[in-house]
């Protein structure tokens, strides 16, 4: 077991940022933690790498209880935080050199992590010179010199352009081949194209934990309508295996229903019933971001 977490709460004065939460990461897996913000994404992310202590709780990192052991948590974690930390007027080789000497790592072992993460080609810059993608590599480096178990990736393409993105995508894909990742970010392609499972965080709490293709294959059924005239919330509940109602706009509904057969016909059969006009029913893909949305607004 990578990482632990049991019955972790946060308190900031009268805020509560963690709410009791618990969850396991197994060895060699890219799990996405999600949240809009102010969920307590990085507030977690700050606890697992001993840079704030919980309120109430435990944490286990590699065998390690972040409160009483933080030393030998850090020399099995890499931390990649939100805001990249970096001095801009040192050298690339130069900063990653520094990082080096606090592990008293090899320069063999620069020159593999260099290499690793696409530097090469920038080495001979000063990091105040390297675009946000770069400098994200560079960020990237130093959390990898010490070949951590761990890599906790804080909102990491965070500002990257398509490209950047797609390659930073792709580092992260082949690190996670070989070390346990837990990634936050709010973008959902990435999750997508990265992760094996998704923990979503909502209020402090935790909504959902699932593989990824668990989540995808969800057989709920999202169709959405629109009616000639208003319909009260309690007369759509007698629809055939309907799930959840939400109103949009005016006389637009987005109706959940718990099958994956194709409900337009009942709905087509309930305007009729009712003496109203169909306008329009499209069937909507439950996708990961139409998940996150429904998840994250109750």
């Amino acid at each position: 077991m990578s990482i632990e977490i049991q019955n972790i709460s946060k308190i900031y004065g009268t805020q509560k940022a963690l709410d009791n939460i618990s969850f396991k990461i197994n060895s060699g897996e890219i799990v996405g933690f999600l949240g809009p913000n102010g969920a307590g994404k990085s507030t977690m992310m700050k606890i697992i790498t001993t840079y704030i202590n919980a309120t109430d709780g435990v944490a286990i990192v590699n065998g390690h209880n972040v409160t009483t052991e933080p030393i030998l948590v850090k020399q099995s974690v890499g931390y990649l935080p939100e805001h990249n930390p970096l001095y801009l007027d040192m050298y690339i080789k130069e900063y990653i050199q520094f990082n080096a000497s606090i592990h008293k790592i090899s320069k063999t072992r620069i020159r593999e992590v260099i290499e690793q993460v696409g530097l090469s080609p920038e080495v001979h810059k000063k990091i105040g010179q390297l675009s946000k993608g770069y400098r994200q590599r560079v960020g990237l480096a130093a959390a990898l010199l010490h070949d951590p178990e761990v890599l906790i990736l804080d909102e990491p393409t965070t500002g990257l352009d398509p490209n950047q993105l797609v390659e930073i995508r792709s580092l992260i894909k082949r690190i996670g081949e070989t070390k346990t990742v837990l990634f936050s970010t709010h973008i959902m392609q990435e999750v997508e194209a990265v992760c094996d499972r998704v923990i979503i965080i909502n209020k402090g709490k935790i909504v959902t934990d699932n593989k990824l293709n668990k989540l995808k294959g969800n057989t709920d059924q999202v169709i959405e309508v629109e009616f000639d005239l208003r319909v009260e919330p309690q007369l759509l509940h007698k629809i055939p295996k309907i799930k959840n109602i939400e109103n949009l706009y005016e006389n637009v509904w987005k109706l959940t229903f718990n099958t994956s057969k194709d409900m337009r016909p009942a709905i087509f059969d309930f305007a009729h019933d009712n003496g109203l006009k169909l306008l329009q029913s499209t069937v909507k893909n439950q996708d990961l971001e139409s998940l996150f949305r429904d998840l994250t607004k109750k």
